[in-house]
C-alpha cells in the first residue's frame, strides 16, 4: 500500500470506532509515529498532510527536527531520562511520558529558563508490566498534586501502553481502567485532565472506543522505507 492508501484506511477505520463509541471523529487526533523511517520519509508523511508527529529518541528525532520543525506539530513519546529533558523541552509541543518527580524537575528547570508550559501526559502503567514504564494508578493523584509545585509544566491527560495482544479486544481492560482512572482524578480537579493518549497500531480502534483523543500509529500509517 502507499501512505495515501494507508492514510484512508486508517482514516476508514477511525471513523468505524467513533461510529460505534458514539464519539466525534474530530475528537481523535493521530500521532505519525517516524521514529523507524528516515528523514525523507518523514518529510513525505509531513506532506501528506499528517502533522502530528512522534519520536521517542533524540538522536534519532535531530535531523527530522532540524529540517521540518516548523511544518509539524512534535510529540515526544518515548521514556525521557532527566539529563536529556534539555534536548527535548522548547523542541516537543508534547511530551507523553511524564512519571517521576526528578523529570518534572529537569522540565521545570529547562522550561522556565526558555519561559514556556510545556504540555505533557502523565505515563501510568495500568497493566503492571514489570517491563513497561509509569506510575501505579494509585501513585497518580499525588503525582499530580506535587506537579502543582511546577508552574512551568501543564499536565494535559493520560498516557499507557496495552500490552502486545494477538486479539486487540483483549487491551479493553487496560484502556478503560485509564478512561476511569482520569474520569476519578476529575472529579477532585478544578482543571481536568482532557485527554488520554494511548492506543497503536495494533488496537487502536479499541483504545478509541474507549476514549483515546490521542493514538500513536507508527508502520500501519507512515509503513517501511520503500513504500
Amino acid at each position: 500500500m502507499t501512505l495515501l492508501q494507508r492514510m484512508e484506511e486508517v482514516e476508514r477505520r477511525i471513523v468505524a470506532a467513533c461510529e460505534r463509541s458514539g464519539r466525534r471523529r474530530e475528537d481523535v487526533h493521530v500521532v505519525a509515529v517516524t521514529k523507524y523511517v528516515s528523514l525523507d520519509m518523514t518529510g513525505r508523511v509531513i506532506h501528506a498532510g499528517l502533522k502530528h508527529i512522534g519520536e521517542n529518541r533524540w538522536h534519532h528525532a535531530e535531523a527530522k527536527w532540524n529540517e521540518f520543525r516548523e511544518e509539524a506539530c512534535w510529540h515526544f513519546i518515548g521514556s525521557l531520562q532527566s539529563k536529556k529533558a534539555k534536548d527535548i523541552v522548547g523542541k516537543f509541543d508534547y511530551i507523553h511520558s511524564l512519571d517521576r518527580v526528578s523529570l518534572a524537575e529537569a522540565i521545570e528547570k529547562q522550561a522556565q529558563a526558555l519561559d514556556i508550559t510545556v504540555r505533557c501526559f502523565i505515563q501510568v502503567n495500568v497493566s503492571g508490566e514489570v517491563s513497561k514504564h509509569g506510575l501505579a494508578p494509585d501513585e497518580v493523584k499525588p503525582f499530580l498534586d506535587k506537579l502543582s509545585q511546577y508552574p512551568h509544566i501543564e499536565p494535559i491527560g493520560l498516557m499507557t501502553m496495552a500490552p502486545y495482544e494477538a486479539e486487540p479486544e483483549e487491551t479493553r481492560p487496560v484502556f478503560r481502567s485509564l478512561r476511569q482512572l482520569r474520569n476519578e482524578l476529575n472529579e477532585t480537579r478544578s482543571i481536568p485532565l482532557q485527554h488520554l493518549s494511548m492506543g497503536m497500531s495494533n488496537d487502536f480502534e479499541v483504545a478509541i472506543e474507549e476514549g483515546a483523543s490521542w493514538v500513536r500509529l507508527g508502520s500501519i500509517l507512515v509503513g517501511q522505507e520503500g513504500d
